[in-house]
C-alpha cells in the first residue's frame, strides 16, 4: 500500500532535530515494510550491510528519540516506544564491554562516540557497530554515548555504571505463602511504564500448587509485580481466587495501548481481583459484583461466575477499565472432545497487534484451540475498552474450517500488502479484521510456532510448526499468507506427533533457517532435506555471541549450535514451566541488537547480557513491530522465542527501515 510523501522530523540525542522527506513506500512482498522511503535523511534502503540498527536499554540509558527535542519522532505506521540509547556496561576479563541502541529510524550515516568518566574512549566515531571493548576501563567507571550526525557530535546519553558481576540483579519479594504452598517468580514481560524511555519488568508469581488445566485441585492466587531496573517494586496486582493458577490461564499483555507514552497491562480478571493500589475492581461490570464470592468448584475449576478483561495503569497498577471478557466460557462442554470438567474451556493465549488503521496497538485474547477456537480484539482508547472484532469457529460453517488449528502459543506478523498485522495461531492465519485468511487442510494443533523469513529464495514469511494430530504431518513449513504447505515431514501414523520444534538460522553454511523437531535430523528450511544432526535442544533461541547465527537457550544455559564461540550458564538461576524450561524473558531490552535473558535466581531476578564484541549493526529489535509484539505474547502458555520480520544470519540482506512512529 502506497502512502503519501511527508516530512519527517525527529530529535536526536542532543535535542537537535533532523528532517527529511519520506515516502514510506509499500509494504514489500517479503513483509519487511517495503522501501521505507528516504525518511529523516536516510536512504530508505536499510542499513547497507547486515546493518541498520542495534541494541536496547539499561538502568541508565540516554534520552530517547525525543531526547528533549520538540517532535515525537518519525511518522510511520506502527506505534513503537520512545526508547533511550540503552547504554550497558559489563566487566569482562578483557576490559569493560559497552553496548547501546540504534533506533529503527536513525539515519544510515549516524555514528557514535563512547565516553568513560567524561573522556572519549574511541579514536574515530563508530559507524559499523553499536558496541566496543574498553580495554582500559575499570569497574568503577561510568559510560555515556554521543551520536554523531553529519559529522556533528550530539548530546550525551545518561550515564551507565558497570555491571560488576556480569549481570544486573533485581531483588524480588515473594507473596506470602499459603496453606501448604509457596511462591516462585515465573514468566515476565517488559514495558516503559512511566514514559522515561527505559523498560520496567513485569513478573508473574506462581504458587507451588499451580495446575495444568487437565489436573484437578485448588490453587493459590496469581500475582503480577512491576519492578524498575533500579530494583524498586512499583506495585502488585492480586488476580484473586477466581483466576486459577497455571501456565494457560493468565497471559498478560504489556504495551502503551492508548498512545500516552506509558505502558498499560491487560489481563483476564474476575471478582476478587485487586489492583496495584490494593483496591478491588470497581469499573464496568465489576462495579456491583461480590468480591468475597469464591467460584471454585470442589475440583478447583472455575466454571461459573463473571469473567472480565481489565486494563491496569503500568505506572501505578491502578484499574483503568474493565469489561466483560469475550468470548465467555458458555457451556464448558462446547470446547471440544466433550470435555466438560474445565480443561479445554480455559486454554488462553494473548498478544498485542497492530490491527486497525490508526497504527495504535490492540490486544487480542484467544480462548480454545484444540477444537472450538475464538479470538477477540480490543482497543483501549480514551479510558475505555471497545471490542474491535471477535472470531468464533463455531459461529458459521465457513468459520468451522478454522477450528482445531491453534497451538499453545500465538504469533503476529504482517503477511500481506497493507501496514496492519495478521494473527497466526498455528495452522491458520487471520486477517487484521478478524476474518479467517487461510488454514491448513489437516488438524493444526501443536506445541511450537516459529514465524519469520525462513526461506530467503522466496518472497514473504513462512511458518514452521510441529503437529500433534495422528493424521497430520509431524511438522511442516507453510506460507504465512496462503497456508500453502511448502514441505512437510512424515505423517504421525496415528500417534501423537512431536512436542517440540524449532526453526532459526543456526548454521551459517546453509542459507536461511534450519528446522528440527525432537525426533528429526537438522533440516534445511528451504526444502526440508536433512543436512546434519539435530542440535542439542529443541526449545528456546537467543542471539548471544558475536556472529549472526542464533544460539540455543535451554534451561539456564546458552549453547552453540554452529560450533563457534563458547557456552554460557547462569549459575544459581532456574528456568520456568517444568519441562518447557524457558527463561523469565528473553528479549532485546538492553545494549546492542542482541538479546538479553532474564532468569529467576533465588530471591531475585537477574538480567544477563552478552559481552562479546559484534561487528554487525542492526537497529534495536524492539523497533521491529513483529519482534516487539512477540515480546508481549512470549509469556503465554508454552513460551516461544521471538522472531523479527526479517532474516538475521549469514549473507542476510540489508536491514529494512521499520514503518514506525514513537511515543
Amino acid at each position: 500500500m502506497k502512502r503519501s510523501v511527508f516530512l519527517i522530523c525527529f530529535s536526536l540525542a542532543a535535542g537537535l532535530q533532523a528532517c527529511g522527506s519520506s515516502d514510506t513506500g509499500s509494504s514489500g512482498a517479503d513483509n519487511t515494510g517495503g522501501s521505507g522511503g528516504d525518511g529523516a535523511g536516510t536512504s530508505g534502503a536499510g542499513a547497507g550491510t547486515p546493518a541498520g540498527g542495534g541494541g536496547a536499554g539499561t538502568p541508565s540509558g540516554s534520552s530517547g528519540s525525543g531526547g528533549g527535542g520538540e517532535t515525537a519522532g518519525p511518522t510511520g505506521f506502527a506505534q513503537m516506544e520512545d526508547l533511550d540509547r540503552g547504554v550497558v556496561a559489563v566487566s569482562t576479563g578483557d576490559g569493560i564491554y559497552v553496548g547501546w541502541r540504534l533506533f529503527g529510524y536513525d539515519p544510515d550515516d549516524i555514528a557514535f562516540n563512547v565516553y568513560r568518566d567524561g573522556a572519549k574512549v574511541n579514536d574515530a566515531p563508530i559507524a559499523d557497530s553499536t558496541n566496543l571493548m574498553d580495554q582500559d576501563g575499570s569497574p568503577g567507571a561510568v559510560y555515556t554515548v554521543r551520536a554523531v550526525v553529519g559529522g556533528v557530535e550530539q548530546g550525551a546519553s545518561e550515564g551507565a555504571s558497570v555491571w560488576r558481576d556480569g549481570a544486573l540483579s533485581i531483588p524480588t519479594e515473594a507473596p506470602p505463602a499459603g496453606d501448604g504452598y509457596t511462591y516462585s517468580s515465573g514468566d515476565g514481560s517488559v514495558g516503559d511504564l512511566d514514559g522515561d524511555g527505559r523498560y520496567e519488568i513485569i513478573v508473574k508469581w506462581d504458587p507451588s500448587n499451580l495446575k495444568d488445566n487437565s489436573q484437578a485441585g485448588r490453587t493459590g492466587k496469581t500475582y503480577l509485580d512491576a519492578y524498575s531496573l533500579e530494583g524498586e517494586r512499583l506495585w502488585r496486582i492480586d488476580l484473586g481466587v477466581n483466576i486459577r493458577a497455571g501456565a494457560h490461564y493468565s497471559p498478560f499483555l504489556v504495551y502503551d495501548l492508548d498512545g500516552d507514552g506509558k505502558a498499560e497491562v491487560a489481563v483476564k480478571t474476575a471478582p476478587g481481583t485487586r489492583d496495584g493500589t490494593g483496591e478491588p475492581l470497581s469499573k464496568g461490570p465489576a462495579a456491583n459484583d461480590d468480591d468475597s464470592r469464591d467460584y471454585r468448584n470442589n475440583d478447583g475449576y472455575i466454571l461459573t461466575g463473571p469473567e472480565y478483561l481489565t486494563v491496569f495503569s503500568g505506572e501505578t497498577g491502578a484499574e483503568l477499565a474493565t469489561t466483560d471478557f469475550v468470548v465467555g466460557r458458555g457451556d464448558p462442554c462446547s470446547w471440544g472432545n466433550n470435555e466438560c470438567y474445565g480443561n479445554r474451556v480455559d486454554r488462553f493465549v494473548g498478544t498485542v497487534a497492530f490491527l486497525d488503521d490508526t497504527g495504535r496497538p490492540s490486544v487480542v485474547f484467544g480462548r480454545g484451540y484444540y477444537a472450538r477456537t475464538t479470538l477477540s480484539a480490543w482497543n483501549y482508547r480514551d479510558g475505555a475498552l471497545t471490542n474491535l472484532w471477535t472470531f468464533d469457529s463455531s459461529s458459521s460453517r465457513d468459520n468451522g474450517a478454522y477450528a482445531g488449528m491453534g497451538t499453545h502459543s500465538i504469533s503476529v506478523a504482517n503477511v500481506d500488502d497493507d501496514p496492519q498485522q495478521e494473527i497466526i495461531n498455528g495452522g491458520a492465519t487471520f486477517d487484521n479484521d478478524g476474518k479467517g485468511l487461510c488454514a491448513v487442510d489437516y488438524y493444526g494443533h501443536g506445541d511450537a510456532l516459529h514465524v519469520t523469513d525462513h526461506i530467503l529464495s522466496r518472497p514473504g514469511l513462512e511458518v514452521f510448526q510441529p503437529y500433534e494430530g495422528g493424521d497430520s504431518p509431524a511438522y511442516a513449513m507453510r506460507d504465512a499468507r496462503t497456508c500453502e504447505v511448502l514441505w512437510r515431514g512424515p505423517g504421525n501414523g496415528g500417534e501423537e506427533g512431536p512436542g517440540r520444534g524449532v526453526a532459526a538460522d543456526v548454521d551459517p553454511r546453509n542459507p536461511g533457517s534450519e528446522a528440527w523437531v525432537n525426533s528429526s535430523q537438522l533440516l534445511s528450511g528451504a526444502d526440508g532435506d536433512a543436512i546434519g544432526n539435530r542440535p542439542a535442544s529443541s526449545n528456546f533461541l537467543i542471539w548471544w555471541d558475536a556472529d549472526l547465527s542464533r544460539e540455543l537457550l535451554d534451561g539456564n544455559s546458552i549453547r552453540q549450535a554452529d560450533g563457534e564461540g563458547s557456552n554460557f550458564a547462569a549459575e544459581g538461576c532456574t528456568a520456568n514451566n517444568g519441562s518447557k524450561s524457558n527463561p523469565t524473558l528473553s528479549a532485546d531490552i538492553l545494549g546492542d541488537w542482541r538479546e538479553e535473558v532474564i532468569f529467576r535466581c533465588g530471591s531475585s531476578i537477574r538480567i544477563f547480557t552478552t559481552n562479546r564484541v559484534a561487528t554487525s549493526r542492526i537497529h534495536t529489535l524492539m523497533h521491529d513491530p513483529q519482534y516487539r509484539v512477540a515480546i508481549s505474547w512470549q509469556n503465554g502458555a508454552y513460551n516461544q522465542p521471538p522472531h523479527p520480520s526479517f532474516h538475521i544470519g549469514e549473507g542476510m540482506a540489508p536491514v529494512p527501515k521499520p514503518d514506525i512512529h514513537v511515543r
